[in-house]
Parts: C-alpha cells; structure tokens; sequence
C-alpha cells in the first residue's frame, strides 16, 4: 500500500498546488482577505503532501519492494541502505519528485517565514510557485510516475548507477536542487513585482536572503560534485565542460550577479530592470538544466532520461514559462522607473561590469553547450565543443571580473574620486604583481598565464585588506573594537570575496604546474612525480557490501620521507554488466595532492599505473566553502533582523 499512499498523495500534491495557483492570485488583483489567506495553508499543505510522496518512494527503496518498477531499475537487495537513499533520486522519475518536493519546501518556507511581508505580494509569489510546482506535479503524472508497479515481481532488481554509488552522491544532488530550484523564489518575487508594480528597496530587501541561500547551496553542490568527479572518475580532473555540469554553472554565474545587483537595488535604488531581468533568467536556465538532463537529448554520467515523450513535456513547460515571465517583464518593465544616477566611476559602475561580464560568461558556456545540439537537430552533422573552446573563451573573460572584484568595495556608492581611488588600490596592485611574479618562479616554472591568475587573486586578498583599514580608520577604540563595528553584510561580503581568490590560486596552481604519469608497474617498483615517489608493493582481493575489487597497495614519500599508505581499487559490481570502476586513492596536502589509480592488468602482477601530482588543488574546495561561509553570514546581517522586529513592534 506504500506507493499506492504515495501516488495519492502525488495526487494531492497537484490539486493543492492548482490551489496555490488560482486562490491567493485571485485575491490579490480583488483584493480579497480570505482568499489571499489561503495561500500560506494552500502552500504548507502542498510541502506535506510532497514530502509524503517521497517518503513513500524512499521507504519503497529501503524495503526493496520489487513490485515498483522504479525500485526494480535501480536498486537490489544488496545495496547499502545510504546508496537506496541516494537511488531514490537517482531516476528520472525520482529526481524529478525530489524537483517537486524541494519546490514545495521552499514554498512552504517562503509562506512561514516571509509572514510580515504585505499579504498581496506574499499571495502572489506563493501563486507563481504553486503554478511551477503544478506543471511539475502534471509531468510526473502523465509521464514520469515514480510507483508505477510491475507484475510479477522479480526477486532481484537491477543495480543504481556505480558511479553513483558513493557519499557524495548522498549529498551532492540534494544540495544541487536545494540551488537549482531555490532561484524560482525570487523569480517568484520578481515576478510579483512585475505584476504589482512594486520594486523597490523593500522589494530587493524581501527578496534579497532567499537568493542568498539559493546561491550558497548551489554554490555547495557544484563544489561537492567537482570533488566527486575528481576522485572518483579516476582522471584526476576536478571539472570536464561536460554539458550536464554547464548546466548548473550557467544558473550559478547569473545567479551571482543577480546578488550584486539586489545589493545596488536595496542600496542605490538602481538596477531594479536588470534584477527582475536576471532573476527571470537565472530561474530559466535551471529549468534548461532540467531539460537537458531529462530529455534525452545528452548523453552524460549525469543525464536521467532518454524518452523523447518526457523531453517533448519539459520543452513545452520550459516554453510556457520563459514565455510567459518574458512577456510579463517586456509588458511592465518600461513603467518602472530607472532609479538612482551615478557616475562613471562609482560601485554601481564597478557592479553593473560585473554583472556584464557574468552574463556574457555564461552566454559563451550557453553557445558552447547548445551549438553542437543544434547542429545535430538540424541534420548539419555532430561536433563536440571541449575544454579548449571554453578555456579560451571563458578565461579571459575572468580576468577584469575577478580584478574588478577587488576594485568594487573599494569605490564609494554614487560618486568616487578616481585620484582618491588611485591612491587607495596603489599598494594593493603594486603588492599582487610581485606576488604573481614570485609565485611562478617559486614554482619552478615562470608562466603568463600562472603570473596573471596569481596577481588577480592576490588583488582581491589585499584589496580586502585595504577596504577594511579603509572601513575602520574612523572608528575609535582598540582593534577589535573597530572590526566589530563592521557589519555581518561586510565581512560576508570579503569572505565570499577572498574565497574567489582562493579559489582562483588553486585552479591557476594545479592547472599550470601538475604533472602526471602513465606508467607500467610491476610489485616492487617506483615511480617519481615531482616530489611525490609511488612504490608498487602489489595488489590483493577485496570485498565490498554489493562489489569485489583488486585492491593495490602504493607506499608514498615526499622528498625521500614516507607519509602514507595508499590503496586504489578496481571494483566489479554484482548486480551491474558495466565495466569495471575505478576508485583513486588520494593523500591530500595543503601543498597539493598525491593522486593514483589503477588502470587495467598486463600479467605477472603488473598493473597500468596513472599517478599524478595535483599541487594546492584542495585549495579549490577551500575557495568554494569560503564563498559559501560568506554568503551565509551576509544573510545573516542585523538589518533583516531589525527590519523584521520593526516590523513586530510596528503591529503590536
């Protein structure tokens, strides 16, 4: 009866959603109490039914019922209860319930947090998520039924994806939709705006933290699956320009610069056009991600579906939607005002490049990952645009981008002084070119590129430096005194910031200066990769819960010095035909990793060895859990706090 309540509840989920939808809409333009009142019930009764949907799903996976299809296709009794976890959304049909569900839980938080806002627009927005999660709940339906059943039952199922049989699989797809789907809030907002009129710095400040979050758990899961793909594909890359992957980077570069330009809006006044703008299309390229993946129209370690019936559905929403929020926004977008002026050289000026170069950055990711599928519609053959295309697009593009997210927080709101300007950033751009230099030659080897990434990210370091001396130089008291009088936004803000440059030395450092090595090894021998010496002391059997491997065994030294022991596998997969995986062994340093893997046997004991030196790529990660750290504690700046305590004492 389990997915019998599920699929009822699936059902539930649809009719309150066309609820959601209609009633508070109706409200809102009649300006009717009651009905706008149903949103915030209509909305926490559509998240229960949703999350009872998939518990049903998962409870069917843990039990391992063999009469659901779905279950049948992607799971079997041996696998571990944490991976029938992760196979719940590892479907078409189960991740695209998750979809729903998560849609459903922001919602639900947006109705139960957002209780002080003015009752017409908290109707709208709630409406135009009910209508989203509508045309959701109508594709799994029609379509993409996770409880369909299957009789007679076999005694086994089939096997999740082993590629997708790993921790990070448990956590990086929930945080990806956590991201992905979190953007349709403020296109909600924005599209509430649009419909009342009303955008303005209350706006931005409503809309403001629920951006935030989506950008932060995005932020997370692109993270979480770059360090999936980097140990456990085997290649040692960390980011391949697969499609799949572009089509959750392309949201997350417009969905930055919708955060910068929420803060010109709730600061300046400014950019109110171009927020709505990017928020309608930051939402439009998550429902694109959607598309590709379950379409069938890629092919990728990634992508859910190949059934043109489900790509031809999620086409026809994508259209609907895009469509309508682009008529909505060429319709009403010419009576909002434009705001502030500023100069030429200001923040907003700073801010508004900022957002330029995001949008053509992911305009030139977008041309790369649809051209080739345009052409293959259109009979004009196949072509396959890779790393080269992207890397020399995208690189330069980043270049004045991260310098100008150093420069930005240095320059005053409205009106700046250039000299004044000048004068501030001198020892900032004087200290990063030396330290761009040193760092290559350090390294051993002197290159442009390395000397460019490392001067830029090391600007953005002492820009922060810089822009808080320059914060604080008027405030009395000791030290500390003065670095707590900066609010939570601020520090937030040059976290975040620090965290790019971080983040930027790790990609500059392990692309410019790692080495590798494809070797034949035989027990007992050795191979050097720069620092690191790999000894081959042989390889034995090993069992896993659903899966047996040959399991190598590589003593590491750096420098002559032995630190670890490390074992690479070779796993086959009982319930699985698929070829053998690869699982790397990795020792992480903060210097750099030591990285290898076992590729295929050649007799007598002896192995095709890929060893790897990967210098200061950790820092990678570091630079995205500071980005995520500091989008986090701007959220939590006082002035929503007061604003929202204001608004209490206001009512009482």
């Amino acid at each position: 009866m389990i997915p019998e309540i599920g699929h009822f509840a699936l059902i539930l989920a649809l009719i309150l959603s066309a609820v959601q939808g209609i009633v508070p809409l109706v409200g809102a333009a009649t300006g009717s109490r009651p009905l706008m009142a149903v949103a915030r019930p209509s909305a926490i009764a559509t998240a229960i039914f949703a999350t009872v949907a998939f518990v049903s799903l998962g409870y069917s996976f843990y039990i391992s019922d063999f009469t659901v299809l779905n279950v049948v296709s992607n799971s079997n009794t041996l696998l571990p209860w944490f991976y029938k976890l992760a196979a719940t959304w590892g479907s078409h049909e189960g991740s695209i319930l998750f979809w729903a569900v998560t849609l459903a839980w922001w919602g639900a938080a947006v109705s139960v947090c957002a209780r002080r806002l003015p009752a017409e627009m908290i109707s709208r927005v709630t409406a135009v998520l009910g209508w989203v999660g509508f045309g959701l709940w109508l594709f799994m339906l029609l379509t993409s039924n996770p409880y369909l059943r299957i009789f007679p039952a076999p005694t086994e199922g089939a096997d999740l994806n082993p590629l997708l049989q790993d921790p990070g699989m448990v956590f990086h797809p929930p945080l990806l939709y956590l991201g992905y789907v979190g953007f349709a809030v403020p296109f909600a907002f924005s599209i509430a705006a649009l419909i009342s009129g009303r955008l303005d710095a209350a706006w931005a400040r409503w809309m403001r933290p629920w951006t935030t979050a989506a950008w932060i758990f995005l932020t997370l899961g692109i993270s979480l699956g770059t360090y999936w793909s980097y140990y456990e594909l085997g290649w040692g890359g960390w980011w391949f320009w697969d499609p799949v992957e572009n089509s959750s980077f392309m949201p997350w570069l417009t969905g930055t610069a919708l955060m910068h330009s929420l803060a010109v809006t709730e600061k300046r006044g400014c950019f109110r056009i171009w927020t709505v703008l990017l928020a309608i299309l930051t939402f439009s390229l998550s429902l694109l991600g959607t598309f590709l993946v379950r379409s069938g129209v890629l092919t990728s370690v990634h992508a859910f579906a190949t059934d043109p019936e489900r790509g031809l559905f999620i086409l026809a929403f994508l259209i609907v939607v895009i469509g309508l929020s682009f008529l909505l926004f060429a319709w009403r977008a010419p009576t909002v005002g434009m705001g502030g002026n500023f100069a030429m050289v200001s923040r907003e000026s700073m801010l508004l490049v900022n957002n330029v170069l995001l949008v053509v950055a992911m305009g030139a990711v977008l041309l790369g990952t649809l051209y080739p599928l345009f052409l293959d519609a259109l009979g004009a053959g196949k072509i396959s645009v890779g790393p080269p295309y992207f890397e020399a697009v995208f690189g330069p593009l980043m270049v004045p981008l991260i310098f100008l997210i150093g420069l930005g927080p240095l320059t005053r709101w409205k009106d700046e002084d250039p000299k004044g300007l000048l004068k501030r950033c001198t020892w900032c751009l004087v200290a990063a070119i030396i330290a761009g230099c040193a760092v290559p030659i350090l390294m051993g080897e002197f290159g442009h590129w390395a000397m460019i990434g490392m001067a830029v990210a090391f600007f953005v370091i002492f820009a922060a430096i810089e822009s808080i001396r320059h914060s604080v130089r008027n405030v009395k008291g000791g030290v500390m005194t003065k670095l707590a009088s900066l609010p939570r936004a601020f520090w937030g803000m040059h976290l975040a910031h620090v965290g790019v440059a971080v983040f930027i030395i790790g990609v500059t450092l392990v692309k410019g200066y790692q080495a590798e090595r494809d070797v034949r090894m035989y027990p007992g021998e050795v191979v050097t990769v720069q620092d690191y010496t790999f000894t081959f002391v042989g390889t034995e059997d090993a069992e896993g819960p659903n899966y047996s491997a040959v399991r190598g065994e590589f003593k590491l030294a750096i420098n002559g010095k032995e630190v670890a022991t490390l074992h690479p596998e070779k796993r086959s997969y009982y319930s699985s035909n698929r070829m053998p995986m690869t699982e790397a062994a990795i020792y992480h340093g903060w210097g750099g990793d030591a990285y290898v893997s076992l590729g295929t046997p050649i007799g007598e004991g002896g192995w095709i060895v890929r060893a790897y030196s990967k210098p200061f790529v950790c820092w990678i990660w570091y630079g995205t859990i500071l980005m995520s750290l500091g989008g986090l504690w701007a959220a939590l700046d006082r002035r929503y706090r007061f604003n929202r305590k204001r608004r209490n004492s206001k009512e009482k």
